[in-house]
């Protein structure tokens, strides 16, 4: 799994802040960008590998007892003992490899689990303390591959989740792409302007209320 660190190069890093800095200069909407490694470690994944793997090894024996005349040099400790070597193999790719894991993770668990790494995000960069109410998170999940935007009241009130849906689509585009730091500012850029065609005008006395810079965390 990719280090939310490295994503993007250093150079890469300086251009976010100051497309940041560029798209502030038109409205008093911040722009926090933050991504993470993962929104959450997913305990579950490996008890739910490791069950499939160990079902199917009795399912397969049973199988091949009832509906079929082979006799088996196997007895019932010898089975036992298969079944918890494929329950310990299932949960250990479950557990280490992303791909598998992934696979063990239903979709609306992931999107929760986003939903809420997101709002702690929100939290814990102050995202809501700005004057106005007019704070944007843009939130970049690695491991599930999932984008969020959260504004705040000041600008939820203005705009339309179809537009965020939009933003949100970019930054998914460029990952595919193998462009990530492209996605993001293309979404800053974005964000700027969609504030700026909604009213979200910038006052005489405004001040950079929040870090231009791009935020990481592995958990």
């Amino acid at each position: 799994m990719i280090k939310p660190e490295t994503l993007f190069s250093e150079e890469d890093k300086k251009r976010i802040a100051e497309a940041v800095k560029e798209a502030e200069t038109r409205t008093s909407g911040e722009i926090v960008p933050y991504v993470v490694g993962r929104s959450d470690s997913y305990p579950e994944a490996w008890l739910r590998g490791g069950s499939l793997f160990g079902f199917l090894v009795l399912f397969v024996f049973s199988v091949i007892n009832i509906g079929t005349d082979w006799w088996l040099p196997f007895g019932i400790a010898e089975i036992g003992a298969m079944t918890v070597v494929a329950f310990g193999i299932g949960a250990a790719l479950a557990a280490w490899v992303p791909t598998m894991r992934r696979a063990f993770i239903p979709d609306a668990t992931e999107q929760q689990r986003v939903d809420e790494r997101a709002a702690m995000a929100f939290l814990d960069e102050e995202v809501f303390l700005t004057r106005d109410r007019t704070g944007i998170l843009i939130f970049l999940s690695l491991f599930e591959r999932r984008v969020r935007i959260l504004g705040d009241t000041g600008i939820n009130e203005l705009v339309k989740k179809e537009e965020w849906d939009e933003i949100v689509q970019i930054i998914v585009q460029a990952m595919k792409g193998g462009t990530p730091a492209d996605g993001m500012l293309e979404a800053i850029w974005k964000c700027g302007h969609l504030l700026e065609r909604r009213g979200v005008e910038i006052r005489p006395d405004d001040t950079n209320e929040l870090d231009n810079r791009v935020r990481f965390s592995d958990k």
